[in-house]
């Protein structure tokens, strides 16, 4: 068969443009998935579909589409093997499932100390009904308590709490609000306090003296300036729920050695989780799952006297099945989607774009921050240390700093822009539209007050 001259390369432009539109399509397609499932998640009440089910469908279509259009996607054939993206997600389905673990089992010893009562410790101690004098006891303790644990524990802990110091929903969800902020404020000044803040410690772009000078004054202003937005629209007292014996459990009643036994083992494990990370390197879940192990065999034994039926609700067993899985499985779906867009590339582009279009290392960092309440900030400082390298930006350089500060404190834009916005939305049913609505404008009021003190401070 003959063909016209020309032809040929005829066929290769329109290949090569094929291709390309084919590539673009679906590199786009999984990024327009991403976007409708976080407006599915946002717009969850009226819609009527729970938020987790629009995550995990988002996160498995997400992944569809890049196995699917891989040969497209990646001009690498060995990028594009399909074993070797199967090796990524499941590379990832590592990282997220200790994260959901470490969820999991503090979720599980802080309700353990809950149906003990052992809260009543602290609660029993904070007297004050006045609303802007327990906005800043809580605020406070949460913004220290998340420096020596990490954020998510913290809000997990004083989610608690609050369900037992406030019963009115509008000022239980105001006061959480502020926990959220407080917490990823305390936790981006420690080099324990948050994930992306561990990941340049263990890197070793910064170093705890220098990140603990630095970061702290900003840090402290991140919280004292929604605080203060706060307290001049907060008025009256605040109205306490009854707080009713834990006979109420099946007839078994707590004593007071019980009680503080398991709130000081509680606590114990959640603090000791850092110090168990420092010494054996294993991920923190292990250590929540040793304090864990820990705390059933000792209820199990303190419990030994009452009968099996009578024990019941204060047992782990039962404790499991009050932990909310559909928020594990939320928390699950979004890092898949996000890992999705890591693995093709995305969270890469958008990197290398801000650092084309703004080139200003404060700039560049604050736009991190805002993407961070959008996407999960670890992949974005992950795609940032990969993009600059210690040689242009060397150990404790203002760049790292900054970028721990940021990355820390820019989740609190959004509840779902960070693992204790998260936590809470799930502990305590808050709705994504009432969070933009009453907290992010304070929330961004902090934000941009930290970045604005650490300028003055360091620039």
């Amino acid at each position: 068969m003959d063909i016209v001259p020309g032809m040929h390369g005829t066929f290769r432009v329109r290949f090569r443009n094929l291709a390309r539109q084919t590539v673009l399509s679906m590199f786009i397609a999984m990024a327009v998935v991403f976007v409708l499932g976080y407006l599915a998640i946002a717009l969850e009440h009226p819609l009527r579909v729970n938020k987790s089910a629009s995550a995990i469908l988002t996160g498995a279509v997400v992944w569809s589409i890049l196995l699917l259009g891989r040969n497209s996607i990646f001009e690498d054939p060995a990028l594009a093997d399909h074993h070797h993206l199967i090796e990524g997600l499941l590379e990832h389905l590592g990282e997220i499932a200790s994260i959901l673990f470490f969820l999991m089992g503090a979720m599980t010893i802080v309700e353990l100390v809950d149906v003990h009562e052992g809260f009543r410790v602290i609660t029993d101690r904070i007297t004050s009904t006045k609303k802007v004098i327990l906005l800043w006891i809580i605020c406070l303790i949460t913004f220290f308590f998340s420096a020596a644990l990490d954020n998510l524990t913290t809000a997990i802990v004083m989610c608690a709490l609050l369900r037992k110091l406030v019963k009115e929903k509008e000022t239980l969800w105001l006061y959480a609000g502020m926990v959220i902020i407080a917490a990823n404020a305390g936790g981006a000044w420690s080099p324990i306090g948050d994930v992306t803040t561990i990941m340049l410690w263990i890197g070793g772009q910064v170093t705890t003296v220098n990140i603990i000078a630095k970061l702290f004054l900003p840090s402290l202003v991140c919280m004292l300036l929604p605080l203060l937005w706060m307290t001049f629209t907060m008025k009256g007292n605040v109205e306490r729920p009854s707080n009713k014996p834990t006979s109420g459990h099946h007839g078994v009643s707590v004593a007071n050695w019980e009680r503080n036994l398991v709130f000081t083992l509680g606590v114990g494990a959640l603090l000791f989780v850092p110090i168990f990370k420092t010494i054996t390197h294993l991920p923190p879940f292990m250590g929540v799952m040793l304090g864990l192990g820990i705390l059933w065999i000792v209820t199990e034994f303190i419990h030994m006297r009452h009968g099996v039926d009578e024990r019941g609700g204060l047992m782990v067993t039962e404790v499991l099945r009050r932990i909310d899985m559909p928020s594990v499985l939320f928390f699950m779906g979004i890092l898949i989607a996000v890992a999705g867009l890591q693995e093709a590339g995305h969270l890469a582009m958008l990197a290398q774009g801000l650092d084309q279009a703004l080139g200003d290392v404060f700039l560049i960092n604050a736009a991190i921050g805002v993407l961070s309440s959008i996407v999960d900030n670890v992949p974005l400082v992950a795609a940032a240390m990969g993009m600059y390298p210690m040689t242009q930006f060397p150990t404790d350089h203002i760049f790292w700093e900054l970028l721990a500060l940021c990355a820390g404190t820019g989740g609190s834009l959004l509840i779902i822009g960070s693992a204790a916005g998260v936590a809470a939305m799930g502990i305590l049913h808050i709705d994504f539209i009432w969070y933009l609505k009453k907290i992010t404008m304070p929330a961004a009021l902090g934000y941009v007050g930290g970045i604005v003190t650490f300028w003055l401070m360091w620039h």
